[in-house]
């Protein structure tokens, strides 16, 4: 992210964008009648449930049955990982955007074999911490600058953060160094009548600066060919979901770097000789992503199992590609990547992706 100017546009508007959620209580906790009417508040994209905890638990703390607040929440019956940013859930689990968001609560017996422990707004910070070393560790080879932050800067990181403080983050993170690829050709795209005009080329050939991109790809599989959204089956195990956390690599040859190159490189085998994003990709962009990168999976040593899930999920080879999201938009594949990683990463620097594939069955005799 670039701290000039407070932050482009295109940040402000990741910053401030929410979800209305209504959130009601689980019926096996409500002990008064009638049941307490549900919450409904603003959720930001890129908080985290446990965050909303303190505003919500008012509404609903009349209404508990005796024991220790163990929070976590559900959606049409499948609990949702805290750790996950909240419009990551919403562009994952939404295939037709539901607004309000309906969830509900649970205050009371936390699925320990479905969800990791979560100690409320402690867990969430350290997770981030957690996922920031490992994207400065993918970034630069090291996460010494997240490990030497004082501890002024860590909890004014964390607080901007909590507060959805967008000016206040870009003046902190700015010391991590944690730039990652430049954005050359997406001003192009704004000034391309002058660089016609321009004698030299030097503009026109010179290479994106390299670098490796933290991207955390969601890929939920749909078995059968929908035309509406709001037809897509109910998620109800984490089981539908794969996941991939690997770096994309940037290659400085002269030629834009797209969001379709990335895809390529995070999903190969959906690209062997297909031409799975018609809709989206034209011939020479196609053309433009034949080359072929190896990306290596990456952990780093300080980050614990949870966010370095490896890809878990069906075979991808007789799959196309629905859609894809990321910060609730369905960017255009011919989009030069370096302007997505710029705008649309989250705070702890990793790009999160969410894509629809659907998955054709084999027909057997």
């Amino acid at each position: 992210m670039d701290s000039k100017g407070g932050g482009t546009e295109a940040q402000k508007f990741v910053w401030e964008g929410a979800i209305p959620l209504q959130i009601h209580l689980h019926d096996s906790e409500v002990t008064t009648l009638p049941n307490p009417p549900p919450a409904l508040i603003l959720a930001p994209r890129l908080g985290y449930l446990p965050l909303l905890v303190p505003k919500i638990k008012p509404f609903f703390s009349n209404s508990l049955p005796p024991g220790v607040d163990t929070v976590w929440f559900e959606y049409k019956g499948l609990p949702l990982k805290w750790y996950i940013p909240t419009g990551v859930l919403f562009d994952l689990l939404c295939a037709e955007a539901e607004r309000p968001w309906n969830l509900t609560v649970h205050f009371r017996g936390y699925p320990g074999n479905i969800l990791t422990p979560c100690e409320g707004v402690d867990s969430v910070k350290w997770s981030f911490i957690n996922a920031l070393k490992e994207a400065a560790y993918i970034i630069n080879g090291n996460c010494k600058n997240i490990m030497n932050m004082s501890q002024s800067d860590q909890a004014d990181l964390w607080h901007s953060v909590l507060n959805g403080n967008m000016e206040a983050y870009l003046r902190v993170s700015s010391k991590l160094k944690l730039g990652t690829i430049g954005d050359d050709y997406s001003l192009k795209l704004n000034s391309t009548s002058k660089s016609r005009q321009r004698t030299s080329d030097t503009d026109a050939t010179a290479p994106i600066r390299t670098g490796r991109i933290p991207v955390r790809l969601y890929i939920r599989s749909i078995n059968e060919d929908i035309d509406d959204l709001e037809d897509a089956p109910i998620v109800d195990s984490w089981d539908k979901i794969s996941y991939i956390n690997r770096p994309v690599e940037i290659w400085g040859e002269g030629k834009c770097f797209t969001l379709y190159n990335a895809v390529k490189a995070l999903l190969p085998e959906l690209f062997a000789d297909k031409h799975l994003l018609t809709d989206n990709v034209s011939k020479a962009e196609m053309e433009d992503g034949q080359q072929s990168e190896e990306i290596s999976s990456l952990r780093s040593p300080e980050e614990g199992g949870e966010t370095s899930t490896e890809h878990a999920g069906s075979p991808l080879d007789t799959a196309e590609i629905k859609f894809l999201r990321i910060q609730g938009i369905e960017p255009k594949m011919e989009i030069p990547f370096g302007w997505v990683v710029n705008n649309l990463m989250n705070p702890e620097h990793y790009l999160h992706i969410c894509v629809y594939i659907k998955v054709v069955e084999p027909i057997t005799i």
